[in-house]
């Protein structure tokens, strides 16, 4: 049992809470001057976010948290309380939760200063743990504040195929994960959850670097629980690190995984992994439920950028008259001018442009004389030290039923795309 539970006491008599304990809640200046006024009214119009009802649904946890702190900041402590104690009861593992409820408890019987305000000696003992439920309780609050301009994406999703139902995006500052559903009128977000990453950040190089990498990877499987140990919840989806850009920087490491929480823990400190994006087993179980392997691409970004869908798709810079000026070279059979497309360090599965070649030559006879089409076209836009493109499609002679599904990694070099890697899924 948490410690903070040892101080309940038998009466409960109506909180006031004062406004630095708002401030360490992360609660808005409106919001904390709202405290002690009990105006339903206003109450009602500052809700961040109603709590669901189920307790298995991803972001339940978390929405009814953020109920509690609105409750507080409105000055209703009463019923802050007693939804408090109840997530304090519901989830004995959320720690956040019973840190907030040992607040409201000590709220009774003297003015509470910061979140997590504890005895002396209890603070010194656990001022790691209370530094880190600290730093959680500012990333939900912040995330859910400051949230994304509706009918935006990240910048990274230039296109998405209609095969491809689903798409992540992880903004490591924000401690958040987003998940999106790609419709017909393009990507909806669906749903965002609080995530951890490694414990010496983001920008991942090297094996055991405690880092979270950055870039644009694809869920590769779904790893079966009853294979896992508890440290990992309920269950794991490993992403494609290394990718081909990693690779070709040198990156090394591997196991990055978005997975769960052990069972003592409802969720992790912000900065706490060993590289692997970790959720709360519900928002996990949410994901793996709702996406596809192999086919649902993760951008991991330290900070996401919201723009307009048109604005992202301007972002390409000339990429699509690239892709389709390298299909139709194929289409014509032109080898040179096919090879005119790729850069000079080019590897495929560690086969240099002259050792890959012949391939192309291989391929091409075969569909001589035939119109090569892209279907289901896929492209994500990644710029670092560099920009990078990652496409994949279906390529199709005409008159053929079945083809090829392909993805290329390509790289601007003095304003012009190139393609740096090539392969088959």
């Amino acid at each position: 049992m948490s410690p903070f539970l040892a101080l309940r006491s038998s009466c409960l008599s109506r909180l006031a809470l004062p406004l630095a304990t708002m401030a360490f809640f992360g609660l808005s200046a409106e919001m904390a001057a709202a405290n002690g006024r009990n105006d339903k009214k206003e109450a009602k119009a500052t809700v961040v976010k109603q709590a669901p009802q189920s307790l298995d649904a991803g972001g339940v946890a978390e929405a009814r948290l953020i109920e509690i702190y609105n409750l507080i900041g409105q000055g209703a402590g009463k019923d802050a309380f007693l939804k408090a104690e109840q997530l304090a009861t519901d989830l004995p593992n959320f720690q956040l939760a019973q840190l907030v409820y040992g607040d409201l408890l000590v709220a009774r019987t003297r003015p509470v200063s910061t979140l997590g305000d504890v005895p002396a000696a209890m603070a010194k003992d656990g001022s790691n743990t209370l530094k880190e439920l600290r730093e959680e309780s500012l990333k939900r609050v912040k995330a859910l504040k400051e949230r994304p301009v509706p009918g935006t994406i990240p910048v990274q999703f230039l296109q998405l195929a209609p095969s491809t139902r689903h798409a992540i995006a992880v903004d490591a500052s924000r401690s958040r994960l987003y998940l999106f559903e790609n419709t017909p009128t393009g990507l909806a977000l669906m749903a965002d959850y609080y995530i951890s990453v490694g414990k010496a950040g983001t920008s991942k190089t090297v094996e055991g670097d405690q880092r979270t990498p950055l870039g644009v990877y694809y869920i590769t499987s779904n790893l079966d629980p009853k294979s896992l140990k508890d440290f990992y919840g309920s269950g794991a989806l490993p992403i494609s690190y290394p990718n081909v850009l990693d690779a070709k920087r040198g990156k090394t490491g591997s196991g990055i995984w978005l997975h769960g929480t052990p069972p003592t823990q409802f969720s992790r400190p912000p900065l706490a992994t060993d590289g692997c994006v970790v959720l709360a087993n519900p928002d996990l179980d949410h994901i793996i439920r709702t996406v596809a392997v192999r086919a649902t691409p993760v951008v991991i970004a330290q900070q996401l950028e919201w723009v307009a869908p048109s604005k992202a798709k301007a972002a390409s810079n000339g990429f699509e008259e690239a892709l389709f000026a390298w299909r139709n070279a194929k289409t014509a059979g032109d080898v040179n001018q096919v090879l005119s497309h790729y850069t000079q360090d080019f590897n495929s599965n560690g086969k240099s442009l002259s050792q890959w070649t012949p391939l192309l030559r291989g391929e091409m006879e075969k569909t001589k004389g035939r119109t090569i089409q892209l279907k289901d076209v896929s492209y994500l836009h990644w710029v670092d030290s560099s920009e990078t493109m990652v496409a994949t499609f279906g390529e199709v002679a005409e008159g053929s039923r079945i083809g090829w599904t392909k993805r290329q990694y390509w790289t601007r070099q003095n304003g012009q795309w190139k393609i740096f890697y090539e392969g088959v899924l």
